[in-house]
């Protein structure tokens, strides 16, 4: 039994083995020194792992008596946020050294915080799951405040906390109702107690209060508030991340928890999920288009495109989760050169954030410009690019599903959506003539913007086999 619950679970005690030596390490030698060193070795880790879950046999397995599980689905969710992961590390390596916030600490609370998020996507029990998601939570509040001598980072730090603590409360009180009314904290033993589909009205507190925690957790309206002052006021890099790897794993648990543990009562939090959706869809589209920081701009866009991966999963069906899975993979792959784009904006070594010193970038750096056009117009859902038929997806499933008018409403906020991406490309291409921002780029940024925007375009032909593990990994989920 102990052997089997090990190997379950062994990639993520590989993980945070190597982040404990790796800590107690650099404190009683180098330190700060270490930082570069620790950074591309956590990456490496990374990838390392990814590799390892996603060429792993195919098969479910349980481990813990059923707290924690090892599915297609969690696999799927594990390798997008561990590569996620690596690339963020490595395009932030070289702006944290030259913003003198290289320390050696960094990397490892990334690596501990990954480490909650695959704790998250095998959640079998309501334990387990608050448990890796107060490891994710608490590693990524100290990331916020990183630049501890700036006021708005010390800020973002600050409001992420005193949120995040409200939605852990709330999380873990729904999840004390649920207990108290089922008996147990195992998914499969709620489910079990639901009869015919119908919850009683202490276990739907219970339910509502949980899915309001997470619905801080992946940033959806009316929870959103921390987001856009999280996201301008944290490092960059941080931004980067928090765009990412948190949005996979916390939708993941969303999806455990909903159809593991009440897959039996759709039509008890469908409805509640369509409503967050559209009105994340719609805040998020329209509340872009009075800003000018772009960081705040890609908050706002998080908002909207967490819409978008919720109807998928207020579809409550198979064909829902596969198009969530595949739009939370597209999503991450074009924040990823987004951001590292935006990483890269800068003038006399001063970062800048504002949209309009884009002004004629084109004429300056065709080719990046035109990467950006690339993952601006798949962030709008223009086709023919990848990010249009991520929305084509969770629209689909919304239509099978009989929400038709929460697709339809869909399509309206992406149309007004459109209008903030679309300005950032008429700066580019047809602004006013303005300072120039300096054009040094690092090759990881420079290759991660290409690669990203080239994915946008070429994996429109076949999703580059992500298609067929979505699949895989819905039909481990809903059963």
């Amino acid at each position: 039994m102990i052997s089997a619950d090990f190997s379950a679970i062994l990639p993520e005690v590989v993980l945070v083995l190597y982040a404990m030596a790796a800590l107690l390490g650099a404190v009683y030698t180098g330190k700060d020194e270490l930082a570069s060193m620790l950074t591309w070795t956590t990456a490496a880790v990374f990838i390392g792992l990814a590799a390892w879950i996603g060429l792993s046999q195919p098969g479910d397995s349980v481990a813990f008596g059923g707290m924690f599980r090892d599915d297609a689905f969690a696999r799927f969710g594990k390798v997008t946020v561990l590569l996620s992961a690596a690339a963020v590390l490595a395009m932030s390596q070289d702006y944290m050294t030259r913003r003198g916030l290289a320390r050696f600490e960094y990397p490892l609370i990334i690596a501990f915080a990954v480490t909650g998020m695959m704790v998250m996507l095998s959640a079998g029990d309501l334990m387990a799951l608050y448990m890796g998601l107060e490891l994710q939570s608490l590693a990524l509040y100290v990331v916020a405040a990183f630049r501890r001598d700036n006021v708005r980072s010390t800020e973002a730090g600050l409001k992420y906390f005193v949120l995040g603590a409200l939605s852990s409360g709330l999380l873990l009180y729904g999840a004390s109702l649920t207990y108290g009314f089922t008996g147990t904290t195992l998914f499969d033993g709620i489910i079990a107690t639901i009869q015919n589909g119908h919850v009683s009205l202490g276990l739907l507190f219970g339910l509502v209060l949980m899915i309001t925690g997470l619905a801080f957790k992946v940033s959806a309206v009316p929870f959103h508030m921390w987001t856009p002052d999280v996201y301008e006021g944290s490092p960059t890099p941080v931004t980067a991340f928090f765009a990412t790897a948190p949005k996979v794993a916390a939708m993941g648990l969303f999806a455990r928890l909903v159809h593991d543990a009440f897959g039996a009562a759709v039509a008890d939090w469908s409805q509640v999920i369509a409503v967050m959706a559209v009105l994340s869809m719609f805040l998020g589209a329209i509340a872009a288009i009075g800003q000018r920081n772009i960081k705040r701009l890609m908050a706002y866009s998080s908002i909207a495109h967490m819409g978008f991966a919720l109807i998928g999963l207020a579809a409550g069906t198979q064909t829902g989760v596969q198009a969530m899975l595949i739009y939370m993979a597209i999503y991450v792959t074009m924040n990823i050169g987004t951001f590292a784009f935006i990483l890269s904006m800068e003038r006399d070594g001063t970062p800048v954030t504002d949209i309009q010193a884009l002004n004629l970038y084109a004429r300056r750096e065709p080719g990046k410009a035109l990467a950006m056009l690339v993952l601006l117009f798949s962030l709008a859902g223009v086709p023919p690019m990848l990010g249009f038929f991520a929305k084509y997806g969770v629209l689909v499933a919304a239509v099978d599903a009989g929400l038709s008018l929460v697709a339809v409403l869909g399509v309206i906020a992406s149309v007004i959506g459109a209008y903030y991406y679309l300005r950032i490309v008429y700066y580019m291409y047809f602004g006013t003539e303005t300072d120039a921002l300096d054009t040094r780029m690092t090759p990881v940024q420079w290759g991660l913007l290409m690669a990203s925007a080239a994915v946008m375009v070429l994996g429109v032909a076949g999703m580059f086999g992500v298609e067929g593990a979505a699949a895989a990994a819905a039909e481990a989920l809903v059963r």
